[in-house]
């Protein structure tokens, strides 16, 4: 038996690794300040990922939503009223109660959501309260065996009932992962029957403890050059200023 008591604390506990301030680095988003709220555990695990200390679950002790609230209130004081929830995994089965629950406060209190999704599902009740969502596409390079389709699939079912209010991003390493990601926009192109209307973001990887992967980027601009243009490439802004080994920026 569940006792109503204990299912109260589970469904407002988050698991936390860090709640920080800082300018966004990647994405349709980068240059905005926002309060990035990071959650601790992923059962993906991306060969490429940059931030695989969140990968493990149970690492810290869950933390109440309202202790959540009272961190990044203490943040917003000047005024930011952007928040930025990522992880780890988000949408993972064990973070959404507290992921919708800290959602649900953070807009009554007016703030601005934007998540990050790692590609693998939509979940409705959270997508329809949030501001804008950052969702994943994965490439080959990134070693997640999910099948083109059903990624494909995932990023149609969005442009149809989330109109205006996402991007796709895919993190690119090579030619390979750069042709894998275009017949998915031509796929989801197809299958609307209309132009693309959001934005599909390249990211070229830059690694952890590598030297600024110079030669990667211009061959994915000029990929996408020659493909049309029909992505952004955008780089990790935060990783030119800081470094790729630098935590919280």
């Amino acid at each position: 038996m569940v006792f109503a008591g204990t299912m109260t604390q589970r469904l407002n506990n988050l698991y936390l690794n860090s709640i920080y301030c800082a300018t966004e680095g990647e994405g349709a988003l980068i240059g905005r300040p926002q309060i990035f709220v990071r959650v601790q555990g992923c059962a993906l695990g991306c060969v490429n990922c940059d931030s695989k200390d969140t990968w493990e679950f149970g690492v810290n002790p869950p933390c109440h939503v309202d202790d959540a609230l009272g961190r990044i209130s203490a943040l917003a004081k000047q005024g930011l009223k952007r928040v930025s929830i990522t992880g780890g995994d988000p949408l993972h089965p064990k973070h959404t109660p507290g992921v919708l629950q800290l959602a649900r406060e953070l807009k009554s209190r007016k703030f601005f959501i934007s998540l990050e999704a790692s590609g693998t599902r939509i979940v409705h009740e959270i997508f329809d309260l949030i501001d804008f969502i950052n969702f994943d596409f994965k490439p080959p390079s990134t070693k997640i065996d999910r099948a083109f389709e059903n990624q494909a699939q995932l990023i149609i079912e969005l442009a149809q009932q989330y109109p205006g209010k996402f991007q796709i991003k895919s993190v690119v390493q090579d030619e390979r992962d750069f042709t894998i990601v275009l017949k998915a926009y031509n796929f989801v192109l197809e299958k609307l029957g209309h132009y693309v209307t959001f934005d599909w973001c390249l990211t070229p990887v830059y690694n952890p403890g590598e030297a600024f992967p110079q030669e990667r980027f211009k061959l994915i601009l000029q990929l996408n050059e020659n493909s049309g243009g029909v992505f952004r490439v955008i780089g990790q802004q935060h990783k030119w200023v800081y470094g790729p080994d630098e935590k919280q920026v």
